[in-house]
This record gives structure tokens, sequence and C-alpha cells, in this order.
């Protein structure tokens, strides 16, 4: 190629091999400031991010694995692809045109992430190209009907773009042969002082929030939707993470800390900023865009991965945070929130954007 435009650069390498025996591949993809991010074809995980701190100082800022192994489990779901429907349905079951479907409840009572056969656990296809946005890796998948219990055949498309201006542009896209959910996310936990430096309780988070689906005891939504303000759950003007994270607030005491979903003031499918986070330590910013309804704050609560991470790391609970764009828990089940379900032979087309820079001295 002549000329600046193609410093952009993929590479392909063996990350590991399955105990089928087939090879799993693991794409770089490098922009010209060197900024980088992995994908693996297990999954279409995302499994690095390296952006420099105010000093040009490379990290990776995203918790993960070294390798395969790792990611065979992944039980926290390490950047990963989370569909037909990420976060909780209530009762483990989903009524579509009048039919019910069960769904395994792995979850308490509940539905966490369509599990137990998590997209994250399959080899995806996969292919690379060089769009006027920057290097580009698309995975792709076929979910046959009562796959993970939903109805209808589903061809999947997840691509990762990484452009000039350090950001992972993630696009969804899914087709059906029946009506069914689609509300995908990626699971990905960010610290953005690196993936081994603790507690991310002094980072500062921002959302474009000013209402939030309050849970019940087992994390579903109970149906309403309520102002942050006055609330530990405000977050309209920027404060670290552990400002109020143990406040006896029943949201918080439920939760274990943050994870629940916001309700974004912008209007459904127009791709606007929802979220912006801060390490004032490396100067190190992160600022996530989405045109989804919701986006859930998760600050780890539960994580304490016996499997070590990268580096030989041991991550723990609030080591990390999570900006998982959605549509609302348990939307299936609240005829007000925004619908979740699929029409046969419609598109299924989403935009996420982690755009990572920083603030200089």
């Amino acid at each position: 190629m002549e000329g600046v435009k193609h410093i952009m650069a993929i590479s392909k390498n063996v990350f590991g091999v399955m105990p089928s025996g087939e090879n799993v591949y693991k794409y770089t993809l490098t922009n010209h400031h060197g900024v980088s991010a992995d994908f693996i074809t297990l999954g279409g995980t995302w499994v690095t991010m390296n952006v420099p701190d105010r000093h040009g100082k490379m990290a990776d800022v995203i918790l993960g694995y070294d390798n395969l192994e790792g990611y065979l489990s992944n039980n926290p779901h390490f950047g990963a692809i989370i569909g037909r429907n990420a976060n909780r349905i209530g009762g483990a079951v989903i009524t579509i045109d009048g039919v019910d479907y069960r769904l395994e409840a792995n979850n308490g009572p509940n539905n966490l992430h369509s599990a137990p056969d998590l997209y994250h656990r399959r080899l995806w296809e996969s292919e690379t190209s060089e769009t006027d946005e920057g290097s580009c890796v698309t995975f792709s998948l076929k979910s046959p009907d009562k796959d993970q219990g939903y109805p209808g055949n589903a061809s999947i498309q997840v691509s990762y773009t990484l452009t000039e201006d350090d950001s992972i542009r993630i696009r969804y896209r899914m087709i059906c042969d029946k009506d069914t959910v689609a509300n995908f996310t990626n699971h990905c936990y960010f610290n953005l002082a690196g993936h081994d430096s603790g507690s991310v309780m002094d980072q500062e988070v921002w959302l474009a929030a000013s209402r939030f689906t309050p849970a019940d005891e087992v994390s579903i939504p109970t149906g309403e939707i309520l102002p942050v303000e006055g609330t530990p759950m405000d977050f309209t003007q920027m404060k670290p993470l552990g400002r109020d994270i143990d406040e006896p607030y029943e949201a918080l005491i439920l939760g274990h800390g943050y994870d629940h979903n916001w309700v974004l003031d912008h209007d459904p499918g127009i791709l606007s900023l929802a979220a912006r986070a801060k390490d004032s330590k490396s100067g190190r910013m992160m600022e996530t865009y989405t045109d989804l309804p919701g986006i859930q704050l998760y600050t780890a609560n539960f994580l304490n991965d016996p499997v070590p991470g990268k580096g030989g790391a041991h991550y723990q609970g609030r080591h990390a945070f999570c900006f998982e764009t959605q549509h609302f828990p348990d939307a299936c089940h609240k005829p007000h929130f925004p619908s979740p379900i699929l029409k046969a032979g419609e598109v299924y087309d989403t935009t996420t954007v982690y755009r990572f820079y920083r603030e200089m001295e």
C-alpha cells in the first residue's frame, strides 16, 4: 500500500489447541500509535488491550489469561461475547409469541448470560479486513434452533475494529428464521491502571444516565425506573467507584456493590456517549458509546478466580469494572422496557465503542 494509511497491521498466530485437536488462533490488531488489541477464535474473545499512560508507558488494561487453558473455563467471562441474551432472565423462562421456552436456571432461579452452553466456549469462524475505520476482525457463528433453549436458527457476526483514534468498535449482527431474543454484550473487565493493578475503587466513573432499574434480592429488575439523584447510584458527576459503594443502600446491599442496569438518557438507536472512566494516577481514560438503551456497571463484586490471570495475577473482587451495554435485564417480562425480541428475518445490528485516551498533566 502507498502512503501512510496502511501502518495499521493485523497478525495471526496459533494461540493453543482445543481438546478436539482444532487450532485456536489469536489475531493482533495494531494501529500507528502502537496501540494494540488481541482477539481469539475461541468465543471471539477480546484478550488484550494495550494503551499508553500520560508518559507513553503501555499497559494491558483488560483482565484475562495468558493461555488457552484459562479461556476454556473462563468462569468470570473475561472479554467474552455474551449472547443470545446477556444478563438475567427471571425464572429462566422466556415467552415468545405465546410459547414458553425453558432455559437453564444457573443463577439462583434465573438464567444468567444464556449459560451453561456459552458462546465463548465455542470456536467461531473468522476473517480480517482493512476498512476506512481501521483494521477489523470479524467472528461468525451459526446458532441452531433451540440452542441454549432459544427458538430459531440464527446467524451471528461480531466484528472488532481498532481505529486510529484508539477505539475498539464492536458491531453485533444477527438474523434468525423465528422470532427470538437478541441482546448481546461484551463482558470485558477493565482496570485502567493495568490489569494486575488491584483495586479500581479509586478510578472514577461518569454515566450518561439519570435513572436506573432497581432489582430484587436475586438481581431481577422490579420493573420500576427510578431517578439516581440523591442516591449512591448517581454517576451524573464523575466520582470514584469506591466513594459510595459501601453505603447502606438497598440496591448496593443486594448487589454486594454496583451490579445494576442504568437507563441511558439518549434515544435508543443513536450511537451516543454512555460512560466515561478515568484512572488519575496513570492518566488513562476510556469512553463508551452505544446505541442500546442500557448499561450495566459491574464492579466485579464476586470475582475471585482460582485460575491464575495474565502474568500469574490473582484477580479478586473490585479489581476491575465492566461497562456492559445492553437491553435491560429481564426485559422480555417487562412490556414497558425496550423489547429485546428480534422478529424473524429482521436484522439485529448494534454498535458499542470503547475509546481509550489519556489526560495529560
